[in-house]
């Protein structure tokens, strides 16, 4: 294992994308995208060519929306790439707005498709007998007719669409901006990084972070409460005028997933509340138990604490090698590690990650001005994806990057496929990631004795709390911001109140007092005009995940193959039908409980080292 310092992360290479935004190559694509929108709207105003024949309109103007929409698509990507590598670069800026100005030249083109396509819906059997090729169209076309029950005029959408780029879409930039050049005054320390010493094994480092953190955001809450507060209250009155009765129906719909199914998503996590305040619970003992903390109970887990390590206790050892150690990866352990576990699922996927590290498509460097967390970004014209990360060589870290390696080889299963069959809902999306994210962790799990399994198991645990509980609680808070949203403007004090009633009706006694009441203001999905409740879906990528890893359990290399076919469907059926070519019925509780009852033998393990060091002296 390399030294703790040497992390080396990478910045990522966006040449073989595009060489910049004054080269050739993008000055090409950028004009040949534009010349397709403007072909495209030749051909919605063909009127007589659709009513000759409107199976070959619809079969001609499919071929040409697809060509022209990988571009559109690609170009976004990279604009948004550069950007949030350097979010104060004006030249980056100009360009993502530049994009979305363009954007609404296509936004009026899929009003005006939807419309004809409404119109002509009755030969869409003739459509698909005529032309078979585009067969797998069926539940894509009947979605966008669905969708054109819930639009306004096109005058109205176009007008919604182009004030977007200077109210939705430039708050959530100013939520961006903020953050992402928030630094401690005292250590020059950006958020970020101060965000990742939540990982560190001293108590003091973290709680210190998390008080800095709170202290800083507290310090920028009147912008950030502005932007959450107009962005929610844009979506209300968007949702009135087309005719959605909630904002959860319209994620809905987006997540082409049923009311019933998440129905039963969140009331087997519900149900499953009171074993994960167990966990919490006890890994606050075992922290309170570590080096002279005593071992009085304390009321439950500090926020500060969710993703401390577990701390080594009397004389527990054990031994995997020293690639299970929590901190202290290079990015070149990562990625040797990333690829051999991928190998050992599939050759494919092993020589995908393969080529993505070598042909440097991962931007992992911490540094002022990046956008925090993570993110798989794709360029369907160019079949390719590139993956941002911020790197500061934790196993976690690992594990963020087998996750979006997973999103990445997601698009790369699809590439071959027709652009219009290639738009996957998040929940399936989750799923990819999250499948991959426990190829690295099952493996190493399986390899590891004695503490280092249990700290394994405890990271693992932690995590899926993090989807089930954390989410949960960023659920409830979207329900209650939009319902209190619809009765008038919200401030800073508002979303910290409700954000902490989520908190405590999810997480409960699991948490000591010492809680977050300002993570409305970390997470930058909610700021995002277009996602609401982007939560839920990464709850049903992690359960759906597990559900498919005991599939590859019992039937060994041969999954693999079914595992693509898979991902080749997501953008093509509901997610009900994809589950249910998988075998899956997730309409039902039992589904989704059977899938967080897998997690009851880790907390067994954890409970017998408690049992074990209880009384014991501290240190390994």
């Amino acid at each position: 294992m390399s030294n703790a310092m040497d992390i080396q992360a990478p910045t990522w290479d966006l040449s073989q994308i595009f060489s910049g935004f004054d080269g050739t190559d993008y000055q090409q694509a950028l004009a040949d995208y534009t010349a397709g929108m403007d072909d495209l709207d030749k051909r919605l105003a063909d009127v007589t060519a659709q009513q000759s024949d409107f199976s070959r309109w619809l079969a001609d103007y499919l071929v040409k929306s697809n060509k022209t929409g990988a571009l559109e698509e690609s170009l976004n990507a990279f604009a948004y790439a550069m950007y949030s590598t350097d979010t104060t670069n004006s030249e980056y800026l100009n360009n993502v707005s530049k994009l979305e100005e363009l954007g609404l030249q296509s936004t009026a083109q899929n009003l005006v498709f939807q419309g004809i396509l409404t119109k002509y819906s009755p030969d869409l059997s003739t459509f698909y007998t005529s032309y078979p090729q585009f067969a797998q169209y069926q539940y894509v076309l009947e979605q966008v007719i669905q969708d054109g029950t819930h639009r306004m005029s096109q005058a109205e959408e176009n007008l919604a669409a182009d004030l977007c780029r200077t109210g939705g879409a430039a708050w959530s930039r100013l939520h961006e901006q903020v953050i992402s050049n928030l630094t401690d005054p005292a250590t020059g320390k950006t958020f970020n990084e101060i965000r990742n010493e939540a990982y560190s094994p001293d108590p003091a480092v973290r709680k210190a972070a998390w008080e800095t953190e709170i202290s800083l955001l507290k310090s920028v809450e009147i912008p950030i409460a502005a932007a959450l507060n107009n962005l929610k209250g844009a979506t209300v009155t968007l949702n009135r005028r087309r005719g959605w009765s909630q904002a959860i129906s319209r994620s809905l719909a987006s997540a082409n997933m049923g009311e019933k199914t998440l129905a039963a998503l969140i009331g087997a996590i519900e149900d499953s509340l009171p074993f994960w305040r167990e966990y919490l619970q006890l890994k606050g003992r075992l922290l309170a138990m570590d080096c002279g903390g005593g071992t009085e109970a304390p009321a439950g887990c500090a926020f500060y604490d969710l993703f401390a390590p577990l701390p080594r206790l009397g004389d527990a050892a054990g031994s995997c090698g020293a690639a299970v150690k929590m901190e202290g990866w290079s990015f070149a352990d990562a990625r040797d590690y990333i690829v051999e576990r991928f190998s050992g699922f599939s050759q494919d996927m092993g020589d995908f990650a393969r080529t993505a590290f070598a042909e440097n498509w991962i931007d992992a460097k911490v540094r002022k001005g990046k956008v925090g967390g993570a993110y798989c970004i794709d360029f369907p014209s160019k079949g390719v994806s590139r993956v941002l990360s911020n790197f500061t060589g934790s196993f976690s870290d690992v594990t963020t990057l087998a996750h979006e390696l997973g999103h990445a080889y997601h698009h790369h299963c699809i590439a071959g496929l027709d652009y219009e069959l290639t738009h996957y809902p998040m929940t399936l999306a989750e799923t990819a990631s999250i499948f991959a994210e426990n190829i690295v962790m099952k493996d190493i799990i399986s390899r590891c004795q004695g503490f280092d399994k249990l700290q394994l198991l405890e990271l693992h645990l932690q995590d899926s709390c993090q989807v089930l509980v954390d989410i949960l609680s960023r659920f409830y808070f979207e329900q209650s911001v939009f319902a209190e949203r619809k009765q008038g403007e919200l401030s800073a004090e508002d979303f910290c109140r409700l954000m902490a009633q989520a908190q405590e009706r999810s997480y409960g006694s699991g948490l000591s007092p010492e809680r977050h009441q300002y993570m409305w203001a970390v997470k930058t999905h909610y700021y995002s005009p277009d996602l609401d409740f982007y939560n839920f879906p990464y709850a049903f990528g992690l359960l759906f995940a597990l559900g498919l890893h005991a599939q590859y359990q019992q039937q060994g290399e041969g999954f693999a193959q079914v595992y693509q076919a898979l991902l080749r469907d997501t953008g093509s059926y509901s997610c009900e039908e994809v589950c249910r070519r998988a075998g899956f019925d997730i309409e039902t509780r039992e589904f989704w409980a059977a899938g967080i009852k897998t997690f009851g033998a880790e907390l067994e393990e954890l409970k017998s080292y408690e049992k074990a060091v209880t009384g014991g002296s501290c240190g390994a």
